[in-house]
């Protein structure tokens, strides 16, 4: 059998390496920014803790979850909405 994913309005922020800030603060402070040599923030899933590198997207589920989504797959899953 074949499904296809249901359509979803979901909340999101795209990672760019110098606004971890603003990601702490969309995620109510479930990611946090670690101090590397590389940009990185930690998010905690219900799986447990993800890596977030520049370019992810974090996205907020539809139970208020957070999870980071790489960019390719966010393109082939979601498109913006205009309000």
């Amino acid at each position: 059998m074949k499904y296809r994913k249901k359509p979803v309005i979901i909340e999101a922020i795209q990672f760019n390496g110098n606004n971890g800030k603003e990601i702490e603060e969309f995620t109510n402070y479930a990611a946090r920014r670690i101090a590397t040599h590389t940009p990185l923030m930690i998010i905690s899933t219900l799986e447990g803790e993800h890596q977030a590198r520049t370019g992810d997207w974090i996205i907020r589920g539809v139970k208020g979850e957070f999870y980071p989504c790489k960019p390719d797959i966010f393109k082939m899953t979601y498109e913006e909405i205009k309000n």
